[in-house]
């Protein structure tokens, strides 16, 4: 496992092993968060002071909802507001160290257009 928490510690998030591919989107949300998504089985992921230490955004479709913390403010993940078996769901890597992570691929996926992706080597 590989852990990892928000600023200020109130969440903690633990993923089950390092990326092999993150997603950098420019949707009208992710964007302003400035987040890099790796997805995993709802069932593989630990987080660590939620709901308590949590808030939530449901935005758009209102399939998901984006969690953070309450205290720093840090986008933690998305989870599906209605999770089934084996549902994914989004980790903000960006809260993991560099080093921790490695170097995944990225894949630039124009969310606010066309839905296509690319992709690029290189340092998170």
């Amino acid at each position: 496992m590989l852990s990892a928490t928000c600023h200020c510690g109130a969440l903690r998030i633990e993923i089950p092993y390092r990326p092999q591919e993150v997603t950098s989107c420019n949707c009208s949300i992710c964007r302003r968060l400035g987040t890099l998504w790796a997805y995993y089985d709802i069932e593989a992921v630990r987080v660590h002071g939620h709901p308590e230490h949590t808030d939530t955004y449901i935005q758009g479709a209102r399939t998901l909802r984006v969690v953070r913390c309450k205290t720093c403010g840090c986008t933690t993940h998305w989870e599906p507001l209605e999770p089934a078996s084996h549902s994914m769901m989004g980790v903000n890597i960006r809260n993991f160290d560099p080093e921790a992570i490695g170097n995944a691929r990225i894949r630039m996926l124009d969310g606010a257009d066309t839905w296509q992706s690319s992709f690029r080597e290189g340092p998170i």
